[in-house]
């Protein structure tokens, strides 16, 4: 058994954890609400563009009169052979089960695609991701082909893919979610897109921890392309919070002065939602199919950032709650420290008094 001074070192030392966890936990709580301003300010952009493409679609053709061709690539829908999934993952650990529930559904989605004889393609966002899936699976392989015409006066580049295996990491991003910019997300949606309109992927697929309030989340598998309904989200899998982890994440919540409530729309959300919604025929100044090329990529750019604002927010939540546990845990040691230290001490002073007795009966 323990002497009293190993335990006052015991609790010392929980003392100290318990100080760390405790500052975690409201760090995380600071970030979370700064993550959930983020995503809020950037609503109304995604909204009005969504509601752009959508009067869009109601005005136009989808097809071009003149070659029966569809206007844009990305609408096109082919065979799915080839299937490219993005995982969102965190960027740091203490934060739970949140790493491992978006690898374990991710795999779980590659094994039924791989059962049915396609081939996967994964592009993986933030640290964990990459040291938990990238390590498994090798890197793809390009080689970019360059062939000269008319006597070197022109010259065509062709990129080419060698398939080794049929799971494959196209890229990886592991610093991406440190600070999480849109022109990073427009970097990794042209490069989807391009992969896409050479028909070397036939769908995307998007795999995050979709945040909606601290009590509100959910892993989930959202198909990203080919866009087959513009402001809608095509959840393919999705896992729920028990009540056990909502009960969890509501006390944390509720200890750091963090919202369970999801933040309801702005003034400039509902306009936005509003926009086009007329029944009336609009002058285009450009072509459709124009307009189609500018808008599209732009899109695809907002289902991305909008994807990593919403994993960046559930991974400060995550945090929060396993630090406010961690705490609570630290607090119910030192109890017990303390009063197996009580204990032995009192163990120890009964020991005494019954030795100083019986040495006086003695004499």
């Amino acid at each position: 058994m323990a002497n009293v001074l190993d335990l006052r070192r015991r609790i010392r030392s929980v003392k100290n954890t318990r100080q760390i966890t405790k500052a975690m936990k409201m760090v995380s709580a600071a970030r979370l609400r700064r993550a959930q301003d983020r995503a809020m300010t950037a609503r109304p952009y995604a909204q009005m563009l969504t509601s752009v493409l959508e009067s869009l679609v109601r005005r136009t053709d989808m097809y071009n009169e003149q070659t029966g061709e569809i206007l844009h690539p990305l609408l096109l829908e082919r065979e799915e052979k080839n299937v490219l999934v993005v995982f969102v993952a965190g960027d740091k650990g203490f934060a739970g089960a949140f790493n491992s529930n978006i690898v374990k559904a991710g795999q779980a989605f590659i094994r039924e695609r791989i059962d049915q004889g396609k081939t996967v393609d994964m592009e993986l966002i933030g640290r964990k991701a990459v040291a938990h899936v990238g390590k498994r699976f090798p890197m793809a392989v390009y080689e970019k082909k360059t062939e000269h015409y008319d006597n070197e006066l022109a010259t065509h580049y062709e990129i080419v893919r060698h398939r080794s295996e049929p799971i494959e990491v196209a890229a990886t991003h592991p610093d991406l979610l440190h600070k999480v910019e849109i022109d990073e997300a427009g970097k990794i949606a042209q490069s989807i897109i391009e992969r896409y309109t050479r028909a070397e992927i036939d769908s995307v697929y998007l795999v995050y921890n979709e945040f909606k309030s601290v009590i509100a989340q959910r892993v989930v598998v959202e198909k990203l392309l080919p866009i087959r309904k513009l402001g809608s989200h095509e959840i393919t899998a999705a896992e729920e919070m028990t009540e056990e982890q909502k009960e969890a994440a509501a006390k944390a919540a509720a200890t750091a002065g963090v919202s369970l409530y999801e933040p309801e729309e702005s003034v400039i959300e509902v306009e936005a939602r509003k926009f086009g919604t007329a029944e009336v025929d609009y002058i285009l100044d450009q072509h459709p199919e124009r307009l189609f090329r500018h808008l599209m990529p732009r899109y695809v750019t907002t289902q991305i950032f909008h994807a990593l604002l919403e994993s960046t927010a559930s991974e400060h939540a995550a945090r929060m709650t396993a630090m406010d546990a961690a705490t609570n845990n630290a607090g119910d040691m030192i109890d017990a420290y303390t009063l197996q230290m009580n204990r032995v001490r009192q163990a120890a002073i009964t020991k005494e008094i019954i030795e100083i007795v019986s040495g006086a009966a003695a004499l």
